[in-house]
């Protein structure tokens, strides 16, 4: 198996306004998008791949820098599932994938300029959902004369989008991915994202979402809101195994004042990490934005909390798959996708894989999960030769 090598994203404008479930609409804007792989002649080879909450459209594949050389530490989030040979096989599918409006990766987003005021959107960028973005990629594939999809893929946030095709566009897709997922967010799942936001929100520099005209960023607060993500995604047995109780260089209590608020577990070194490092290339409003598109995502409210009833008017073919340690997306919320296909006798897969990593499992190899995944777009791709 080989990666793809250096990739090159691409733009596409849209001078039409984008109408968005809140009523408001975005109005001359871009999608930044990524594809691999050829499409066939009959167009019936594309896959869709769907990005989770911090990704982006580059999920394959390496970036380059002006010389042509490939950026180091520019891998695609997914390569490991993308590519030649890879259970995602870009020899026999073309795979895109598109970044969503409101992120910041690229789209218009709201570090970009409103045209109808001529400043920079900031919190004034239009609330987003789920159905948006679906609705704006079924735009970007038509431009790119994709009609119907093979499937549709993604993991956690990008799973639900995959699930949300299928209710809007049922025709348009004959297969859905839905790894690590749920058909909407618990209470407790809300609140971690509360938490969140209380962070950015707080900070001194967030100037109620106006910080770039201030030429400041709420790094802390979006630090912090990443630890407690970060938290989340990661199971119980992982901290311990990768942590445990280790101090970085002292004795229990060896810090000089509770004040100076040093660093005396490993555990405590690791998460700042990760929230310095989020905080140096993500963007606050973005983070806001996506994870109330996160908490609004239920395709059974409209049909009194009926998930059957809900995805009756699927018509693809499914695999879901979860992972028994994920209690973010824990394997019951992805039974209860399958208990509410199984009702309409929809055609269902399932595979609960036994995997230590908690929500994470998604991203990483793990042989089993990769196995399920290219067994599944093996059949995919025998349909298109029959």
């Amino acid at each position: 198996m080989s990666s793809l090598g250096v990739v090159t994203p691409a733009s596409m404008h849209f001078a039409s306004p984008l109408p968005l479930q809140s009523g408001a609409a975005l109005c001359d804007y871009n999608l930044v998008y990524e594809t691999y792989g050829r499409l066939n002649a009959g167009r019936s080879n594309a896959v869709l791949v769907c990005h989770a909450l911090n990704a982006s459209h580059h999920v394959a594949g390496f970036h380059a820098d002006r010389k042509g050389q490939a950026i180091d530490r520019s891998l695609g989030w997914w390569d490991n599932l993308i590519g030649p040979g890879k259970p995602l096989d870009t020899d026999k599918f073309f795979v895109i994938c598109i970044n969503n409006p409101g992120s910041c990766f690229g789209s218009t987003g709201p570090m970009h300029t409103d045209p109808s005021t001529g400043r920079i959107y900031g919190a004034d960028f239009p609330v987003v959902t789920v159905e948006d973005w679906v609705n704006a990629q079924a735009l970007l594939l038509e431009r790119l004369g994709i009609m119907q999809l093979a499937a549709v893929l993604g993991g956690s946030l990008g799973g639900m989008q995959a699930l949300s095709w299928t209710l809007q566009y049922p025709e348009r897709v004959r297969h859905c991915v839905a790894v690590a997922t749920a058909p909407n967010l618990s209470a407790q799942n809300i609140a971690f994202n509360e938490v969140a936001r209380r962070a950015i929100v707080t900070d001194p520099d967030f100037h109620r979402g106006h910080y770039y005209q201030y030429g400041v960023v709420p790094r802390h607060g979006l630090g912090v809101a990443r630890m407690i993500g970060h938290i989340t995604y990661l199971s119980d047995d992982v901290m311990e195994k990768k942590f445990g109780r280790q101090l970085v260089g002292r004795e229990l209590g060896d810090s000089p004042s509770y004040s100076t608020q040093d660093i005396e577990f490993q555990v405590e070194s690791y998460l700042r990490y990760q929230g310095d490092k989020f905080s140096d290339y993500f963007d606050a409003n973005t983070y806001l934005l996506i994870t109330r598109a996160l908490d609004y995502f239920d395709p059974a409210r409209h049909h009194g909390g009926d998930l059957s009833a809900a995805l009756a008017k699927a018509v693809a073919k499914f695999l879901v798959i979860s992972f028994t340690t994920d209690w973010r997306f824990s394997p019951a919320r992805s039974r209860e996708i399958v208990k509410a296909l199984v009702d309409h006798r929809h055609d269902v897969s399932y595979a609960e894989i036994d995997a230590p990593h908690g929500h994470d499992a998604f991203l990483l190899d793990d042989p089993r999960y990769h196995g399920v995944v290219r067994a599944y777009f093996d059949r995919i791709a025998a349909e298109l030769t029959t």
